[in-house]
């Protein structure tokens, strides 16, 4: 007898944020409190950030290189952001899907726009699709947040806050919108949203009668 698939429809969890936004914590807390989500690893041609490993965090790759897959299609979808590439692999999205694991990707909203464009055409891909976007309740708490980080100068800070307004103005393409407050809350937010999704019709499946 044949082993039932306990996560058959496996959702693409897309969580974007303005820099400095919560999106990586809030990645790691869904990670730790679930067994069968998994994070699709990105590219990145930007240099390892302190405690960073290549494989686990990113696959960090030269200018070169990162073209290299672009030019062969590669990428679901890749952007380049404050002079850095970044990229999703379709091999990494798609092949952690095929073993029904929940994917989660954390991208800006150019990425995530170029994985609903994607979505569109590929069908497995839309129905898998879960856009979240998730945000401080002010841009003068962005500023604090990014201030507190400490890895980036005044100047860039108010260059990540100019284009911060930018893609906050985009959270209506999203299916939901999360007002960031304590982790704990922005966990509890993100969790109730894969609760309903995973019941709705389209994805659950009701007993045989």
């Amino acid at each position: 007898m044949a082993e039932t698939n306990p996560n058959p429809n496996p959702l693409l969890i897309v969580i974007s944020a303005p820099s400095g936004g919560g999106k990586t914590t809030l990645v790691k807390e869904l990670l730790a409190a679930s067994n069968s989500m998994t994070r699709a690893v990105t590219c990145t041609t930007r240099a390892p950030r302190p405690g960073e490993k290549d494989g686990v965090d990113y696959y960090f790759l030269d200018a070169g290189s990162f073209l290299k897959r672009v030019q062969a299609g590669n990428f679901l979808e890749h952007a380049t952001v404050f002079g850095d590439s970044y990229g999703t692999l379709k091999s990494e999205v798609l092949g952690k899907l095929r073993q029904g694991k929940d994917v989660l990707l954390n991208v800006d909203v150019q990425g995530a726009a170029t994985i609903r464009a994607q979505a569109e055409t590929d069908p497995k891909l839309k129905q898998a699709l879960l856009q979240v976007f998730l945000t401080p309740p002010t841009l003068e708490i962005l500023r604090q947040r990014l201030e507190k980080r400490g890895t980036d100068s005044p100047a860039v800070i108010q260059k990540r806050l100019g284009v911060a307004r930018q893609e906050i103005a985009q959270w209506k393409n999203f299916d939901y919108l999360i007002i960031s407050t304590t982790i704990a809350e922005d966990l509890r937010r993100m969790q109730a949203i894969l609760d309903a999704e995973k019941m709705r019709t389209c994805r659950a499946q009701a007993p045989e009668p």
